[in-house]
């Protein structure tokens, strides 16, 4: 309100507050649920769908008086297997949550990143990393480069995408903005190292600048059903949506009407998401189907108060690789004759 704008004249802007510092908050990492701290905490929220630590690596780098880190590597460990395993549990169902990870600071090399990634052990299709760390201007020391990790920046280019695309979009081939260079520059080589177990490379190209090259999860190499971000972002989109848009039908009479009304619900929302985009195929027939009949909803499970839905639907998958297909053709000359064209038959 206008009462409360400041007299007009000049200001100075009081400086930050200090940060705290790792030995501060390390040990209160975990939290718990009951009193929403932590990690735990932020599983309270049904908002949060997606969930980064980028202090877990300040705690990482910190050290005792002795010497010793505020957390050792087993610990940071222990932190990211908690952060995937809340997201794998989301409650209330279904999982809605996505986690962010880095790889630790001494992980310089590409090599080096895939042998920490085997100690670590951990897969899942609720969790992403990145690598490597990025340089930006730190505003405390004049603007003079630091290193950071790049969950951050990666949760504002989620954000980002979503915003202007959509979650069925893969965060992917895009600008991390305030970012001057990378803790390491990976080439194609390398990439192709790390791209195939999940690990997304962040690379520097000329003439385009530094841009995001890998839109993976951290599951399992063979469970290729959910190999990328957005399919599985995606999805969980969906499956949120459908449980929030048919709350309406709970204590309606299970019947044939209610089953027609549930369907057409599904299936205008289905539509809608397959006129944007998000979805595979030439129609709405080739992109999804709802059923929601006498063959799911038996007198059994009716006589539970339970209403049964099947969806099925073709996700749209990122083209990672643009093959271009070439072919050498000899042309010849006949002594007086016109060139040979090989395409052209009379």
């Amino acid at each position: 309100p206008l009462t409360r704008r400041p007299i007009n004249g000049q200001y100075e802007v009081a400086p930050p507050l200090a940060l705290p510092t790792p030995r501060q908050f390390y040990g209160k990492v975990q939290g718990a649920r009951d009193e929403q701290t932590g990690i735990q905490g932020s599983f309270e929220i049904d908002d949060i769908t997606i969930l980064a630590f980028p202090d877990l690596m300040r705690a990482y780098e910190a050290r005792r008086d002795d010497g010793t880190r505020l957390l050792d590597l087993d610990r940071v460990h222990g932190i990211m297997e908690l952060m995937i395993s809340l997201c794998e549990n989301a409650n209330p169902n279904p999982a809605n949550r996505m986690v962010v990870l880095d790889a630790p600071p001494d992980q310089v090399k590409p090599q080096d990143v895939v042998r920490w990634l085997g100690d670590f052990g951990r897969r899942s299709m609720y969790a992403a990393l990145y690598y490597p760390w990025l340089k930006v201007a730190n505003p405390r020391k004049e603007g003079k480069p630091i290193l950071i990790p790049p969950c951050g920046h990666m949760m504002g280019i989620w954000s980002r995408i979503d915003e202007s695309r959509g979650v069925y979009k893969a965060p992917a081939n895009e600008t991390p903005r305030g970012v001057i260079g990378l803790g390491y520059d990976c080439n194609f080589r390398e990439q192709e190292l790390l791209n195939p177990i999940g690990i997304n490379c962040i690379r520097t190209f000329p003439n385009r600048g530094i841009k995001v090259w890998g839109a993976r999860t951290l599951v399992e190499p063979e469970k290729t059903e959910w190999r990328y971000i957005s399919v599985r972002r995606l999805m969980s989109y969906i499956e949120k949506s459908i449980e929030n848009g048919t709350q309406w039908v709970v204590f309606e009479p299970n019947d044939q009407d209610l089953w027609a009304r549930v369907t057409r619900t599904i299936s205008n929302f289905l539509e809608r998401l397959w006129r944007e985009g998000a979805l595979f195929g030439a129609t709405p027939e080739q992109a999804f189907y709802v059923k929601c009949d006498e063959e799911i909803n038996t007198p059994e499970t009716m006589l539970l108060g339970r209403l049964y839905v099947e969806v099925g639907i073709s996700p749209v998958r990122p083209a990672e690789f643009v093959i271009f297909r070439h072919q050498s053709v000899e042309w010849t000359r006949r002594v007086g004759q016109d060139w040979d064209n090989p395409f052209i038959q009379s």
